[in-house]
């Protein structure tokens, strides 16, 4: 049944028996990011959107939902849905998705760290080929790894480089002391990246991080040296990195691309040196039951007035 326009409904993005408990204040609607909305948007006082990359899906019933107070994103970043909420009549509560990605990101992060510098890639193309194929590689062990973003991502990122020895260097928006030591102003970022043999960019999408690693910065990387983007494309200027590949002088490891999805015939797919995912990150076997308890948490502290976790401030329209 449609709930009726004078109902308060939640927007989730799994069908409520599947959650464990939720609050009886709400009326629960359950959207997929299918082409049929499953009930009339207006309603809607917290929407949690369906478990999907594609921003234009996420933000298809916003402009519709009239009373909303509360979205819950399921990322860490969420540039993308600030231009609609601002244009929302009131004030609507915006969260991310806080560390829920945290431990599956950084754990790909170094699964594409370890790929590239062991040339996985090349014995599995070796393999089908029936070809044994044999070569020296770069070691992780006792690496210098810069992290640039330090947030949860690249906190979980430097626990999982513990028993590699690696010599860590932190970057993030200021300066600060971390639990493992200091972390670096980005504004550093030109002096540090020379030092690097791999260089992890787990920083969240924002006009400030847009192309953060553009021409000037790619030419200071080291030969050899090796970048990972677990972040966002837009963290990475495109046509540079392509020509950065291009003569072999240094590597990347991407699990996410500018354009996404990366187009058949891009240059990136044949770069020499490069290894893509297709922004999988998060996506684990652990994921569904770890969106389920975010999202009813967040669902019990809206109920009872509590303030949300995660909240985000942004400006007005």
């Amino acid at each position: 049944m449609r709930p009726s326009s004078g109902t308060r409904t939640a927007w989730v993005p799994f069908p409520r028996d599947e959650f464990d408990d939720l609050p009886a204040e709400l009326d629960y609607v359950t959207w997929d990011g299918g082409a049929e909305f499953p009930a009339d948007p207006a309603p809607a006082v917290f929407y949690a959107h369906p478990l999907v990359q594609d921003p234009a899906v996420i933000a298809r019933p916003l402009v519709e939902m009239k009373r909303l107070s509360a979205v819950q994103a399921l990322s860490a970043g969420v540039d993308h849905l600030l231009p609609l909420l601002q244009r929302l009549p009131g004030r609507v509560t915006l969260c991310t998705a806080g560390d829920l990605h945290s431990a599956s990101t950084a754990e790909l992060a170094l699964a594409l760290v370890l790929a590239s510098l062991r040339g996985i890639p090349d014995y599995t193309r070796a393999q089908d080929a029936g070809r044994w194929h044999q070569r020296t590689s770069p070691s992780l062990t006792g690496a210098d790894v810069l992290i640039v973003g330090y947030g949860a991502v690249g906190a979980a990122l430097e626990e999982l480089l513990v028993p590699f020895g690696c010599v860590v260097t932190r970057v993030a928006r200021t300066g600060r002391l971390s639990r493992r030591g200091a972390v670096h102003a980005v504004a550093r970022l030109p002096e540090l990246v020379p030092q690097a043999d791999v260089i992890v960019l787990a920083t969240t999408a924002t006009q400030d991080t847009r192309h953060l690693v553009d021409a000037g910065v790619l030419a200071r990387m080291k030969t050899g040296a090796l970048l990972v983007n677990v972040a966002r494309g837009s963290v990475v200027d495109t046509p540079a990195l392509t020509a950065a590949l291009a003569d072999g002088r240094i590597r990347a490891a991407l699990d996410v691309t500018e354009p996404e999805p990366l187009p058949p015939g891009h240059p990136l797919w044949s770069a020499p040196g490069v290894v893509i995912t297709p922004h999988v990150g998060a996506f684990t076997a652990a994921l569904r039951s770890r969106v389920k308890s975010l999202v009813q948490s967040q669902l019990w502290r809206f109920a009872r007035n509590e303030p949300l976790r995660y909240a985000v401030p942004y400006p007005s329209a």
